[in-house]
């Protein structure tokens, strides 16, 4: 990835969704257990998907994500 070095880790956001009690989040769900806003959190999850490391969908207006187990 070029620029900035993320703040978060590609781990530390797939832990999010590995440890959630719920079998999907929603991108607002995610960014509120991280140091960075929805937008960046967003887009990062997006980015995740694109490489395979999680699944989801949009849902309505939002997104869901999750980690295939």
């Amino acid at each position: 990835m070029a620029g900035r070095k993320p703040d978060v880790t590609d781990e530390e956001i797939i832990a999010v969704l590995s440890q959630a009690s719920d079998p999907v989040l929603s991108t607002n769900e995610v960014a509120e257990q991280l140091p960075i806003k929805s937008n960046a959190t967003q887009i990062r999850l997006k980015e995740l998907r694109s490489a395979g490391r999680i699944s989801g969908k949009q849902a309505g207006r939002s997104w869901v994500w999750w980690v295939d187990k």
